[in-house]
């Protein structure tokens, strides 16, 4: 993790503030995401496929976030962003089994993935072409438990848990239309085998106060932590519901 924070840290040089809010502005936003989980989970040598060994299946997803944008230059503009995704399902192992479960067995899973990001950012270009860049700092939690069920009752648990940088882009075009606009936003860091994406593109529309949105988001993890690796893809359709001030 010290390589990556090297990789993203010293890419801070090229985040400049070119341009800054007139006033001070704050917003708030949630939204729900309806989201499928694809990808494998490993604990040493030992793998299972999450979508068709464990059948996961979406319970609970939300997102919440907050900024805060000002006129002092220099200074970053700061947002803050909670992810929450679980998930649960009953499937059957392949053969070979998953540490300690024996194959072709019925088992229960499952999946959580908690996420709290601060971004500090700077707005590059502020008019009807809008393009913010800069850093991430990730809390990242997830966790996968599969169980036995019936026989032994045996249970694996393969977890990931760090704070990781990442790179910052969002970017809004308002169309020639009263409130509409369509943009796309991500953070990214690739480095040393290790890597993590989270992108996603949206219409909005704002009206008064009010601003809604409705787009695609995929996120891609694929991180070793010890013994165990998660590498997985979580995608799908999401809206959001926010203010403005």
């Amino acid at each position: 993790m010290r390589k990556l924070m090297l990789a993203v840290g010293g890419s801070l040089i090229l985040v400049t503030p070119l341009s800054q809010a007139d006033v001070v502005g704050l917003g708030a936003s949630v939204s729900y995401w309806d989201s499928d989980l694809s990808g494998q989970a490993a604990t040493n040598n030992d793998v299972v496929d999450v979508e068709n060994d464990l059948n996961l299946e979406s319970d609970s997803n939300a997102n919440a976030s907050v900024y805060f944008e000002h006129p002092v230059p220099i200074l970053p503009n700061v947002r803050l962003n909670y992810t929450l995704v679980q998930q649960s399902g009953r499937g059957e192992l392949g053969t070979s089994g998953f540490v300690g479960i024996p194959g072709s067995v019925p088992v229960q899973s499952e999946f959580d993935l908690d996420q709290l990001d601060l971004t500090l950012y700077y707005e590059v270009l502020d008019n009807w072409a809008n393009l913010d860049l800069g850093l991430t700092a990730r809390d990242l939690s997830g966790k996968l438990v599969v169980q036995q069920i019936g026989g032994g009752f045996a249970v694996n648990e393969t977890k990931v848990d760090a704070v990781i940088p990442m790179g910052y882009v969002a970017a809004r075009f308002d169309l020639p239309f009263t409130g509409v606009s369509v943009g796309a936003e991500g953070n990214f860091i690739s480095f040393d085998g290790d890597s993590l994406r989270d992108f996603n593109a949206y219409g909005q529309y704002e009206i008064a106060l009010l601003q809604f949105r409705a787009g695609y988001r995929q996120m891609a993890i694929d991180y070793e932590d010890g013994n165990d690796r998660l590498d997985v893809e979580i995608g799908g359709p999401f809206v959001s519901a926010g203010v403005t001030f």
